[in-house]
């Protein structure tokens, strides 16, 4: 399973984090297939792929909670939602 996660940078006591596509099965700061954003605590500072972050929930990848939450606050996730809704209704109009 591939998840949207954090992995964590940066030095004791000033973290800051990559939003990254990996594999469920890798380690927090291992191995990751994609770099969709960036987050850093202390400034509330945020930065989204939003293209990218839709194509991979497309493809199935599943958001952890704590990216959810960011997701939110972006009301990227409204979008995410728009986007898959028009799919599937496409997707039921092409069957039949």
């Amino acid at each position: 399973m591939v998840k949207i996660r954090l992995k964590r940078l940066g030095s004791k006591f000033n973290a800051c984090y990559k939003i990254v596509v990996a594999d469920a099965r890798a380690p927090r700061d291992g191995r990751f297939i994609e770099a969709i954003g960036e987050y850093n605590p202390h400034s509330k500072a945020l930065r989204i792929n939003e293209e990218a972050a839709i194509q991979w929930i497309k493809n199935g990848a599943q958001l952890t909670q704590t990216v959810y939450n960011l997701f939110k606050t972006q009301k990227l996730n409204e979008k995410i939602n728009s986007v898959l809704k028009s799919e599937k209704v496409a997707a039921k109009q092409a069957s039949k």
